[in-house]
C-alpha cells in the first residue's frame, strides 16, 4: 500500500480518482488495478477505514464472514463468522496492502466539477486534481444527525451522537436513555445493559421489523440475498410469517409488530434490526422501550406521550447524513434526500464518468453490494 500523506503532484495521465478509503473505495480501486486502470484513492483521514476505527468496541459485521469479503482478497477464517469491528479494519489495512493501492491520506476534496471530458477536484492546500473518472466512495455513515429538537442547545444534561460511543465503561451507574432503534441504537442498549448501567431506556418512534441473526445456522442475510428481487408484497408476507416463528411479540414491552411490511419498510430507507441482545435485554427489564424524544427543558428530557424523565446521559443513535451536496450537489446528481440519483455502474446522465458507491443500505449486505458495484465500476471504466 502506497500511502502519501499531502504528497500529490498533477498527473499527466488523469487517472481514477476514488474519494474515500473505506471499504467501498478500497474495493472500487483494487477491481480497476486488476484492469490495468490507475486509480488513486483520496482520504482525508490518516489511515484506511476511518469510519470503523470509530465505531463502537462491540460493533461485528451483520453479515457472515464468507459473503462479506472484497474482490480479490477473503476474509481470514481465524476472524470467525461475525467479524468484530477491530478485524475489520485489520482487513481492510490487509486488502489495501495486498492489491498495492495508491492512496493518499490527509487530502479532502471539498468540490468535484466537469471539465470536458475530464473531472477537476478541489481539494485541500488548494490543489485541483484532474481525473478521467470519479468515484464518490465517502459512505453511507458520514456526518453524525442530530435532530433540532426544542431546547436542545439549551439541554443541561450529557447528550452525545452514538458515533462518540465506545463501551458502557463510561456509563457503568448510570441512567442511559439511548434515543433511536435502529441497528445501532439496539446494539448500544443491550451493550449498556449488560456493562453496568444503572437504567437503560430505548426510545423509539417507528416500530421495528426486529429479525435473528441466524435461524438454525441460516444467516439472515442469505435470506435477504434471495428475497431482495421479489415483489414487495410477497416479501412482506413472508417477512411477517417469519417474525411469527422466529421472533417472540414484544408487544407488552412497548415493541408492538411493525404495521408496515419488512420489504415495504426497507424500500423506505429503514433495514430491519438483527438481533444482537436486545429481545433478551428488553424481556429481562434490563432495557425499558419509551416514547420518542419530543423536547429537552432544562435537565428533562419530554417524550411524545407527555413523560419528562432526567437521565444522566443521551446516546442519540439517530443515524448519519450523506453529506454529498457541498462536493456534487451543484451536479444535479442527488435526490430530494440527498442520495445519488443512481450508483453502481450508472453514471448521472449529466455527469458521465461519476459514480457513486456504497450509498444504499440493502438487507443483501453492505459489503457484498460494495464488491458487486466496484466489479461493476471497474469494467465500465475500463471498457
Amino acid at each position: 500500500m502506497a500511502t502519501t500523506p499531502l504528497a500529490l503532484s498533477p498527473q499527466a495521465d488523469h487517472p481514477v480518482y476514488v474519494i474515500g478509503a473505506g471499504p467501498g473505495g478500497l474495493a472500487v480501486a483494487a477491481a480497476l488495478r486488476a484492469r490495468g486502470v490507475r486509480a488513486v484513492v483520496l482520504e482525508k483521514s490518516d489511515a484506511v477505514g476511518a469510519s470503523w476505527r470509530a465505531h463502537y468496541d462491540r460493533l461485528r459485521l451483520h453479515t457472515t464472514r464468507r459473503l462479506s469479503a472484497l474482490p480479490g482478497l477473503a476474509i481470514p477464517r481465524s476472524f470467525g463468522r461475525w467479524v468484530a469491528r477491530a478485524d475489520v479494519v485489520r482487513y481492510l489495512e490487509k486488502y489495501a496492502e495486498k492489491h498495492e493501492l495508491e492512496i493518499v491520506t490527509g487530502v479532502e476534496v471539498f468540490r468535484v466539477e466537469r471539465a470536458g471530458a475530464d473531472w477537476i477536484l478541489h481539494a485541500t492546500g488548494g490543489r485541483r486534481l484532474t481525473g478521467r473518472a470519479v468515484v464518490v466512495a465517502t459512505g453511507y455513515n458520514h456526518t453524525p444527525r442530530l435532530p433540532d429538537w426544542p431546547g436542545r442547545d439549551a439541554y443541561e444534561g450529557r447528550l452525545d451522537h452514538a458515533r462518540s460511543y465506545r463501551n458502557p465503561e463510561p456509563y457503568a451507574g448510570k441512567d442511559v436513555l439511548v434515543v433511536g432503534i435502529g441497528n445501532t441504537g439496539a446494539e448500544i442498549a443491550a451493550d449498556l445493559a449488560d456493562g453496568g448501567a444503572a437504567r437503560v431506556r430505548l426510545a423509539v418512534r417507528t416500530v421495528p421489523h426486529i429479525v435473528k441473526r441466524t435461524t438454525a445456522g441460516w444467516p439472515a442475510q442469505r435470506s435477504g440475498i434471495l428475497v431482495r428481487r421479489l415483489p414487495t408484497a410477497l416479501v412482506d408476507r413472508l417477512g411477517a410469517l417469519a417474525a411469527r416463528v422466529g421472533t417472540p411479540d414484544l408487544s407488552e414491552y412497548g415493541l408492538p409488530r411493525p404495521d408496515k411490511g419488512l420489504a415495504t419498510r426497507q424500500r423506505e430507507g429503514a433495514i430491519p434490526v438483527q438481533d444482537v441482545g436486545l429481545v433478551d435485554a428488553v424481556r429481562a427489564g434490563k432495557v425499558e422501550v419509551v416514547a420518542a424524544v419530543e423536547a429537552f427543558e432544562g435537565g428533562e428530557v419530554v417524550l411524545a406521550d407527555g413523560t419528562r424523565i432526567a437521565p444522566d446521559a443521551v446516546i442519540a443513535a439517530t443515524g448519519y447524513r450523506r453529506a454529498l451536496e457541498p462536493l456534487v450537489g451543484h451536479l444535479d446528481v442527488l435526490d430530494e434526500r440527498g442520495h445519488p440519483v443512481v450508483h453502481g455502474a450508472r453514471c448521472p446522465r449529466e455527469a458521465p464518468g461519476l459514480y457513486f458507491t456504497g450509498f444504499t443500505n440493502p438487507i443483501s449486505g453492505m459489503f457484498r453490494e460494495l464488491a458487486i458495484d466496484a466489479e461493476k465500476i471497474a469494467r465500465r471504466i475500463a471498457r
